[in-house]
């Protein structure tokens, strides 16, 4: 039997406003999927093992812009590639501090960021060639390691960063391959200076990492990433982390007191309020925009570092 009706006047239904959020242009999400504030990382490297070169008086530019469009390709197309990787993995959830993934947001379709990652790579292989041809067969085969390690950061069966090991693959490729590299490219061989000068700026590297790492702690133990950050728990990674910033200011002059450097490799310690001001940031803050202004001073302070140290080697000439 079915229920009487009321018979009573209906109001309009009002209309509730939500705010509208703004959908980033194509340009703005691409740069959001480069992950800008992680390229000093690629960037600084460079810049020390060409200045190295340069204190021997030897300097080819297409060598160096060719060393610098590969590094930064590098470094895009490993995010790129991370982006995706995370994704299919469940790493990058709703609840991360960071900023929006392209991926896991549902920005980009997962096929187009793959194309993009070959791309990428695609740009830096073929810088990679240059220089190979130009200074040795060497080169080809960093490059193919630095795409592989690019890769199976976050993808393959086992990615080693969801072991902990990431901070220690940046120290290698974004310090000592990066800057020896850049040095050979110009010299064709290798002086005990070189690796000296790649471990303060590996260390600065894996800083950016490791606050990346220390911001999301909590959604990557829940996604069952394991990195250092999760494996350290806060108190020791805020630690860790003093200790390698620090610890870059520490072996920065080395090619001065044990080498035939000026006392001008010092001038990175311009650089140590910056420096201060990260490692408080870390050991003050969790919230997510105070960490994610902590990346990116962190990405500022080694490229500052870095520039300098370039600077006070060709002063030292």
């Amino acid at each position: 039997m079915p229920l009487p009706t009321l018979n009573r006047t209906r109001r309009p239904r009002e209309r509730v406003s939500r705010p509208v959020v703004a959908t980033p242009s194509g340009i703005r999400i691409w740069l959001i999927a480069a992950r800008v504030r992680t390229l000093p990382a690629a960037i600084a490297p460079v810049l020390v093992g060409t200045a190295l070169a340069g204190w021997q008086h030897v300097f080819h530019p297409l060598r160096f812009i060719a060393a610098l469009i590969g590094a930064i390709f590098i470094q895009i197309g490993t995010n790129l590639s991370n982006d995706y990787s995370d994704a299919r993995r469940g790493a990058d959830a709703e609840d991360r501090l960071g900023p929006v993934r392209v991926t896991a947001g549902g920005l980009v379709p997962p096929s187009r960021v793959l194309v993009a990652t070959y791309l990428t790579f695609g740009v830096a292989v073929l810088a990679g060639i240059y220089l190979t041809v130009v200074a040795g067969w060497q080169l080809l085969l960093v490059g193919a390691t630095s795409i592989l390690a690019g890769v199976l950061y976050t993808g393959g069966p086992k990615p080693y960063g969801y072991e902990g090991l990431g901070e220690l693959f940046v120290f290698l490729f974004f310090g000592i391959v990066a800057v020896a590299g850049s040095y050979f490219v110009q010299t064709k061989h290798l002086i005990w200076e070189a690796f000296a000068l790649a471990v303060p700026v590996g260390l600065l590297a894996s800083a950016i990492l490791m606050v990346n790492n220390y911001r999301d702690l909590d959604s990557d133990r829940r996604a069952g990433k394991h990195t250092l950050a999760v494996r350290l728990g806060r108190a020791s990674t805020r630690s860790v982390f003093a200790t390698i910033v620090y610890g870059a200011f520490v072996l920065a002059p080395v090619t001065w007191v044990f080498g035939p450097m000026r006392p001008w490799v010092l001038l990175p310690w311009l650089t140590l309020p910056l420096a201060a001001e990260v490692v408080r940031a870390v050991r003050n803050r969790t919230d997510g925009p105070s960490l994610n202004q902590a990346l990116a001073n962190s990405g500022l302070l080694q490229l500052s570092f870095c520039t300098l140290l370039a600077a006070g080697l060709l002063l030292s000439r």
